[in-house]
């Protein structure tokens, strides 16, 4: 069974960046489809990125030309670079196993990394 975990959250004033890490290990030596997800206090978690087994990528409309997802198949790691950061980013933030192009997911969630966005 793949685990995935994520890193990289923290507290950070407007306008300034952050890099999530979401580091695969079990199972298998490979990652396939993976999106970011975020929740935000009193709201719905949504997709923020998701990225392809083959490096295709989406974007939610609020992140786009801010965030980039990218990975690495050889550290098993799929990044979120998060530029411009605004108060309306302020969520935990979550990677999962996902089938690109779809809402499906597949696996439990994991505890996420918190991001802070302050004025």
């Amino acid at each position: 069974q793949v685990q995935l975990v994520e890193s990289g959250g923290g507290l950070v004033q407007a306008g300034g960046s952050l890099r999530l890490s979401c580091a695969a290990s079990g199972s298998t030596s490979s990652i396939n489809d993976i999106g970011w997800y975020r929740q935000a206090p009193g709201k719905q978690r949504e997709l923020v990125a998701g990225i392809s087994s083959g490096g295709n990528t989406n974007y939610a409309d609020s992140v786009k030309g801010r965030f980039t997802i990218s990975r690495d198949n050889a550290k098993n790691t799929v990044y979120l670079q998060m530029n411009s950061l605004k108060p309306e980013d302020t969520a935990v933030y979550y990677c999962k196993r996902i089938l690109y192009g779809s809402t499906i997911t597949i696996g439990p969630w994991g505890q996420g990394t918190q991001v802070t966005v302050s004025s």
